[in-house]
């Protein structure tokens, strides 16, 4: 191995890991390698020792760093060629061993380089034929070696049909021996590098006139390198027909802008982003540059504001169509509505796993802190529907009808209409809870409000300063749900399916099918509703001559002005009234008669 120097990669039994520092350590003898490992966990502190510091690592964990002894032996670094012939084609020549070669294992057309968890000893000296090299933790260092190169070997010769190359996790240095790899592999379409250390790209000479090299490449990994934004620019510059860019890990906080005259600017259709660190959609306004993006990738970052008072919200271009922000710190429904004007052509979006899907009413009037916990009760804020459902119609709702997905669900026009009648009812509520006076700050946060008004109709808010307990709307109801379904042959047995369960007057009708949904394992948009009275209405508003058989019809009732089904005869002339309580924003008090009700579930 040759002398440490600083920015030095090297490899103990398998471990990578930079040389940050060459020199004595107080309290001890002799001299040390202060190491930088690739894995985090391996260290013991951050380059400061004893509250002396010694280096400063790339990374920002706190135990990526270690001494080592300069005679401790390194694992020995390989070049591209020497890698490719140990892995693909290693020294066992089965031919002359009388024993059969491996059979190649084809997936999709594609020759499989791994299978499972086993590395298969393949190649039967045919690495010319390879198309997909994985290549990562093989010590390589560069691309060819003295000897090597005096033998006249030549990658372009061993293995021209390289389609897609995997280098992560090496001991490259500089990009220049990525670029002599890639100038010699005129069918490469695929490059990753991800997991290396590189020293100073913006100083590699042979990157800086490298766009031969990788004329032909369309997808660029870059993760967990540890560049700045403007390193990885830098190189994305040198790929002409760049259409995807991985920069996912990279401890990115904010990014530059980008250089006006790289192709990629003008040609990225998708960029990975995710497991970096903006906080802010303002922090990616350098993107709104890129006329032909479609996919941005965000997750896992710590996002929480679309812009900080000083900045605008930024504006991406309409031809970017999806967006990942799961896994981020979104807690405000301000900034869900704030995103079509910053996404103007969205059509499909990712948003699980934020503080406001998980608590859909953090930033409603009384709502529940997200650390406070949370009880499941018929009585709940989510009236039945658990809060990554409600989460869900609550995105739908309030975002445009031009999203087509969300979180990989196709969104359908029954689904919209059902979300949007389901947002309109909380609105309803949330209006009820305050004064005529304070109508417009509750407005104020809903913006569709009108729209969704003009669409369903303005629902009746009922207000009350206090709530007296003799008062209907202070009691509960206690509803006997009975099940009837297509499994029981369509005539479903009262008293096996029997549920009681006490609901507020208060709660809506989808709030009510959200419960009868938990109690029968349906969905709450599966569920249809009917109210038995258990009273009877001439048919008609006539008597029938004798011999004339009733026909029940539907009519409107005045209670809750609910539609009426048609039921089972009574004499000839009368029938059963049931009311069939359909979606909306009315107060379930308003739509049945008394505190004690029968209502039959059906699946529709």
């Amino acid at each position: 191995m040759a002398e440490a120097t600083i920015g030095q990669r090297r490899s103990y039994d398998g471990a990578l890991c930079t040389v940050r520092y060459i020199g004595e350590v107080a309290g001890t003898t002799g001299s040390w390698l202060g190491v930088e490992w690739d894995d985090p966990s391996r260290g013991k502190h951050d380059g400061q020792h004893k509250g002396v510091r010694y280096f400063t690592c790339k990374s920002q964990a706190p135990t990526s760093a270690s001494f080592v002894r300069p005679t401790r032996p390194a694992d020995p670094p390989q070049t591209f060629l020497s890698a490719l012939q140990c892995k693909y084609a290693p020294p066992e020549d089965h031919q002359q061993s009388g024993q059969p070669a491996p059979r190649p294992i084809f997936f999709s057309g594609k020759l499989a380089e791994e299978v499972g968890f086993e590395k298969i000893r393949r190649q039967q000296a045919q690495l010319g034929e390879l198309q997909y090299v994985i290549l990562d933790s093989t010590k390589v260092a560069t691309a060819y070696s003295d000897d090597e190169k005096a033998k006249g070997q030549q990658i372009g010769q061993v293995c021209p049909k390289i389609r897609e190359l995997d280098l992560s996790r090496n001991l490259l240095e500089h990009f220049d021996p990525v670029v002599e790899v890639c100038a010699e592999l005129p069918l490469l379409r695929s490059l990753k590098v991800n997991w290396n250390r590189f020293r100073n790209v913006l100083e590699d000479k042979k990157l800086e006139s490298a766009r031969d090299a990788f004329k032909g490449v369309t997808e660029l990994a870059l993760e967990d390198t540890f560049l700045t934004w403007h390193e990885i620019c830098h190189i994305a510059a040198r790929f002409p027909a760049l259409l995807t860019l991985h920069a996912g890990s990279n401890q990115l906080s904010s990014l530059t802008p980008l250089p006006p005259s790289a192709p990629f600017t003008s040609n990225l259709v998708t960029l990975d982003l995710e497991f970096n660190q903006f906080t802010s959609l303002s922090d990616l306004a350098p993107l709104s540059a890129l006329t032909s993006l479609k996919s941005l990738i965000l997750k896992k970052n710590k996002i929480s504001t679309i812009a900080d008072p000083n900045n605008k919200p930024p504006i991406f271009s309409p031809t970017l169509s999806y967006v990942d922000l799961s896994y981020n710190l979104i807690s405000s429904w301000s900034f869900v509505d704030t995103l079509p004007a910053c996404f103007p052509g969205l059509t499909s979006l990712r948003f699980t796993h934020n503080p406001l899907y998980d608590n859909p009413d953090l930033d409603t009037p009384g709502s529940t802190p997200a650390s406070a916990p949370q009880q499941q009760t018929a009585a709940g804020s989510g009236g039945g529907l658990g809060k990554t459902e409600e989460a869900y119609m609550l995105l739908v709702a309030r975002l445009p009808s031009t999203l087509k997905t969300l979180n990989f669900s196709t969104v359908t026009p029954a689904d919209r209409a059902d979300a949007e009648m389901f947002y309109l009812s909380r609105i309803t509520k949330q209006l009820s809870s305050v004064p005529e006076t304070e109508e417009h700050a509750i407005l104020d946060k809903h913006p569709k409000w009108k729209y969704l008004c003009d669409l369903y109709g303005e629902p009746a808010v009922t207000r009350r300063q206090e709530v007296n307990p003799n008062f209907l709307e202070a009691r509960l109801i206690d509803v006997k749900f009975w099940g009837v379904f297509a499994d029981d042959g369509g005539e479903g047995k009262e008293g096996n399916n029997n549920k009681e369960v006490k609901i507020p007057k208060s709660f809506d009708i989808y709030a009510v099918k959200g419960i009868a949904g938990r109690l029968f394992g349906l969905r709450p948009w599966e569920v249809r509703l009917v109210w038995e009275t258990g009273e009877w209405d001439p048919v008609g508003g006539f008597e029938l001559e004798e011999g004339e058989e009733s026909e029940g019809e539907e009519s409107e009732d005045g209670v809750g002005g609910q539609k009426e089904v048609g039921g089972e005869e009574k004499k000839g002339r009368w029938v059963k009234r049931e009311v069939e309580l359909k979606d909306g924003p009315r107060q379930f008090g308003y739509c049945v008669d008394g505190l004690e009700v029968k209502v039959r579930v059906e699946r529709r």
